[in-house]
């Protein structure tokens, strides 16, 4: 009986195995009828698979570009290793509830009674500009920058748009100049090159094929529709002819484009020309300085202004009060007025109306001896009141900032954050635009200043401030008041000073009287005090020429002239000296001289000990510092860029308390500095201006004079000029004291600096900053063609010449003065070559020389020549300064007079040249003989030929024997 196998009772109890076949990768199933019956092997080959080397290619790309698993980044272990070394930061969940809010797109605005003010609703108005910042805006509207850089700003910064530089508007753009016409550049063009013949055809040869196809049927249409309105095609032909005058043909593009200045129209074309003539801007023909008069009393000026913003323990002068009813309408204006007037009264009340109104102001100086003396005056006055220098920072938060100009244009360039509340800019010292190192300062801050701000610019006099004022005027597009005072408020009296001895310690000899007349006999009486003390040998050859003392000379005449100011009550003193190392030396000879009292150099001491106490002690001891300590006790001191800043101040402070009698200081204290002495010396007339010596300047004298005269102390202010070697030439004193000041001239030019803050901004082009400068203002096209109408208004006034009887007249005139000239001169030369007439001419002779390069100009003969065919005579001749070598060019420009006899007068500085003369040359021979020695003229002027001497004065020998010297009596024949 056969056995029967029982199922299993489950799938994992049947006996099942798999089997590998060797290394092909196949399997056997392998079933086992007995189940305690042993497995076979699981494999054919008992130790499995033998171990096999992959290529280093394929592990590379395995591992590290088809997995990226091997990153540390997915290695968790070793990332929270690390997290464990790094300190945790502490959980703050409070910071989840603050976040950085986006920029608002609107805002709630006030809607009030116009009347009363009240409130009367809530609107919500669209904030534009949300997206401005000081990195890509030039607008006011932009986000403030961060607080770091609210004052100096940061050079990545915009500036803020220039006033006066906004962008032109389409109807701008598209308005026609007066001059311009429409150019038609398809039937206008020019076919014929100039020089050429024959030129280009520019006719359509298709159109000529086209026209010669006639259409029979549109001719007769059109002859029909002619017919019946043949009248009315005529008349509107006229018209049209009328209408439209026809262009000229011409060779050149400019007689298209640009109209005649003296139009040749008749009185029929002046209604088409006034109906086709574009609207005027009034803006091109406005006047942009008005200036203020100052003749009549202000008498209503309390009650304009009741309420004043600051008030003074004085009454105000007229022009004061003047630029004060300007200040309160923010009307920018130029004060140009005397030394010592009270220029700073318009700085101190826009300074409280800028408090008042709670803006800012900014004062600009040239020098920090200014700005240390404004600084002081204003802190004391206002009190919230800041410094700007380039070594100090005082209060740079204040309302009021002191700084110097070149600070004030780093932070126009910058976008500093001052400039949104800044109210006034106050220029002191405009003149000193003229400098020309640092006068394009000036004119880049003018320039850069945005249209906000409104500027008071004080000066001293100055001829062209109507000028000046208008091209401000012109770019920022608002008006400039311009206020100039008629006097100085305590007058002047120069003085010459020839003392150098006790004995001699009254030579004071009046030049220039309080009322501006120049006093000759001051001056001869000079001349004769310096010739008592010269030697007989001297005075035969006449004096040296030499403008150079001794160190004994100079302390005699310092001792001399400070003990005669001394007795006569006339100090404190200010001597101006051009030369650092000579003040130092004339404050050192002055050993000898005590001029305080014992409480003053007690009160100096203690002055002057406690402004030192702030140094460390080895910087007390620093010889500078002693040797000004011993000055000071005995009144003395000396002011100029080699004291050290400290030292400034305490002499600045010490001098404005009347302690210090005598101070010698350089140009740079009177640049405005409010230091008013009794009296003014001027050691020397000439100066090195970084080229070579030459003479003052008038403006640069009276500059240094008018710290002479304290006002409301003195009735007037004396100035002694020193004649150490000998008495100044007459004419260079008189053109120094009474001569025109400079004019306020452009020195503008293209820096580095400029530039490369420019090329920042694309808004801000180099072109333009030069186009706006006060050198391009005469070119500017608006004022040229201003000018250009007022002379066509001008011209049209005028009533039309009668020439009727006149050019008929012309022609006997002509001939009448050709035979008298011709009969002259015959006469002349027939009298020259006489005996007497030869001997008339000779050495020392004041002849009337007539030639090519003078008229009727005074000279005196120096030499006569042998050759009695060719006779020539060496002659001293004046002339206007600037023209000595215009010898041989001639003037062919000016048409000459057939007959003038005026004798010819120098209009400004007197000169004089060295010429050749033949005998058509003379014209007249005059009585007047002078004392000459005519080698020394001449070796003098050949030696002042060389550029090594040319700016040295004329010698004495020269002085002596020109002709138009007032010590010849003019030599008018």
């Amino acid at each position: 009986m056969d056995r029967i196998n029982v199922p299993p009772a489950g799938p994992m109890d049947l006996p099942l195995s798999l089997l590998e076949m060797g290394c092909s990768g196949k399997f056997e199933l392998i079933t086992h009828p007995v189940p305690d019956q042993a497995l076979a092997p699981h494999s054919t080959l008992p130790h499995g698979l033998p171990p096999t080397s992959l290529s280093l290619e394929t592990e590379v790309e395995k591992q590290f570009l088809r997995d990226a698993a091997w990153l540390p980044i997915h290695d968790t272990d070793f990332a929270f290793q690390k997290f464990l070394k790094v300190t945790q930061r502490k959980v703050n969940v409070h910071s989840l509830i603050k976040c950085s809010p986006s920029a608002l797109h609107s805002g709630v605005s006030v809607v009030r009674d116009p009347t009363t003010g009240m409130l009367l609703d809530f609107t919500e108005v669209l904030l534009e500009n949300t997206s401005l910042s000081a990195k890509n805006s030039l607008s006011l509207q932009r986000q403030p920058g961060p607080p770091a850089e609210s004052l100096r700003g940061s050079n990545t910064n915009y500036p803020f748009l220039p006033g006066g530089m906004e962008e032109l508007t389409l109807e701008q753009i598209k308005k026609k100049s007066e001059l311009e016409e429409d150019i038609d550049f398809e039937n206008d063009l020019l076919r014929v090159p100039p020089g050429l013949k024959v030129g280009m055809d520019f006719t359509d040869k298709e159109a000529k094929i086209a026209k010669a196809e006639v259409n029979l049927m549109s001719l007769l249409s059109t002859l029909d529709i002619a017919d019946l309105q043949p009248e009315a095609e005529e008349k509107e032909e006229g018209k049209r002819s009328e209408d439209t005058p026809k262009l000229p043909r011409t060779n050149s593009l400019e007689d298209l484009g640009v109209k005649d200045v003296v139009s040749s129209s008749s009185h029929s074309e002046k209604g088409n020309d006034e109906k086709s003539k574009p609207k005027e801007n009034p803006e091109e023909n406005k006047k942009w300085a008005i200036p203020v008069n100052i003749s009549s009393p202000c008498d209503d000026f309390y009650k304009r202004i009741p309420n004043p913003a600051f008030k003074w323990p004085f009454e105000l002068d007229v022009f004061q009060k003047q630029a004060v009813l300007r200040l309160e309408a923010h009307d920018s204006v130029f004060v140009a007025a005397h030394t010592s007037a009270g220029k700073t009264v318009v700085a101190e009340y826009a300074i409280a109306l800028s408090q008042k109104h709670m803006t800012r102001t900014i004062y600009t100086s040239p020098i920090k001896a200014l700005s240390n003396q404004k600084f002081r005056d204003f802190k004391q006055t206002f009190g919230d009141v800041g410094l700007l220098t380039g070594d100090v920072q005082l209060s740079p938060e204040s309302s009021c900032l002191i700084m110097t100009t070149e600070i004030l244009r780093s932070m126009l360039y910058n976008g500093s954050e001052v400039i949104r509340d800044l109210e006034w800019v106050i220029f002191d010292e405009v003149h000193y635009i003229n400098d020309a190192e640092r006068g394009v300062v000036w004119e880049e801050v003018l320039i850069m200043l945005p249209d906000h701000v409104s500027i008071i610019l004080l000066s001293a006099t100055v001829p062209n401030a109507l000028e000046f004022s208008d091209w401000i005027g012109r770019i920022k597009k608002k008006h400039i008041y311009v206020i100039s005072t008629m006097k100085r408020p305590v007058p002047l009296e120069h003085y010459l000073y020839t003392g150098n001895s006790t004995k001699t310690q009254k030579e004071m000899f009046l030049l220039g009287d309080a009322t501006g007349n120049f006093l000759t006999k001051g001056y001869y009486a000079a001349i004769d005090a310096k010739k008592e003390r010269t030697s007989k040998h001297a005075q035969s050859f006449g004096t040296k020429g030499t403008s150079h003392t001794t160190a004994s000379q100079d302390r005699s005449v310092w001792l001399t002239l400070l003990h005669f100011l001394s007795k006569r009550q006339q100090t404190p003193v200010v001597a101006f000296t051009f030369s650092r190392t000579r003040c130092d030396d004339n404050a050192r000879s002055l050993d000898s001289m005590d001029m305080t009292t014992s409480i003053e150099k007690a009160e100096i001491h203690s002055f002057f000990q406690k402004s030192v106490s702030r140094l460390r002690g080895a910087d007390r001891q620093l010889p500078q510092i002693l040797l000004m300590r011993d000055l000071l006790k005995r009144g003395v001191a000396v002011h100029h860029s080699g004291i050290l800043p400290i030292l400034k101040e305490v002499i600045e402070m010490l001098f404005s308390r009347g302690l210090v009698k005598v101070l010698f200081a350089t140009e740079t204290f009177a640049m405005g500095v409010n230091m008013p002495a009794r009296t003014v010396v001027f050691d020397s007339i000439r100066k090195h201006d970084g080229t070579g010596f030459r003479n003052l300047l008038p403006g640069e004298y009276i500059q240094m004079a008018g710290r002479a005269g304290r006002r409301g102390l003195d009735a007037t202010g004396t100035v002694i000029i020193l004649c150490k070697a000998g008495v100044h030439e007459m004419g260079d004193l008189h053109v120094m004291m009474l001569g025109k000041p400079t004019t306020l001239q452009s020195q503008f030019r293209l820096t580095y600096t400029m530039i490369l803050n420019l090329l920042r901004v694309e808004a801000l082009r180099v072109t333009d900053m030069m186009r706006r400068s006060f050198s391009e203002s005469h070119r500017d096209t608006q004022a040229s063609e201003s000018r250009i109408s007022q002379l066509k208004k001008t011209l049209s006034s005028m009533p039309p010449l009668d020439t009727e009887g006149q050019l008929s007249d012309m022609l006997p005139y002509y001939h009448t003065v050709t035979e008298l000239r011709t009969t002259t001169e015959a006469l002349q030369h027939a009298i020259l070559e006489s005996v007497n007439g030869l001997k008339a001419l000779s050495v020392g002779r004041v002849v009337l020389v007539n030639n090519k390069q003078h008229l009727n100009a005074l000279g005196v003969i120096l030499q006569v020549s042998n050759d009695s065919v060719n006779r020539t005579f060496t002659a001293l001749v004046i002339c206007e300064k600037g023209n000595e070598e215009s010898e041989g060019k001639g003037n062919n420009n000016s048409f000459p007079h057939l007959y003038n006899t005026a004798l010819f007068i120098p209009e400004g500085t007197c000169s004089h040249t060295v010429q050749k003369l033949k005998l058509q040359d003379i014209s007249a021979i005059t009585v007047k003989t002078l004392k000459v020695i005519p080698d020394r003229i001449i070796d003098n002027y050949n030696k002042r030929q060389q550029p090594r001497f040319r700016l040295d004065p004329p010698g004495q020998a020269i002085s002596t024997g020109n002709p138009g010297a007032p010590a010849n009596g003019g030599g008018k024949p």
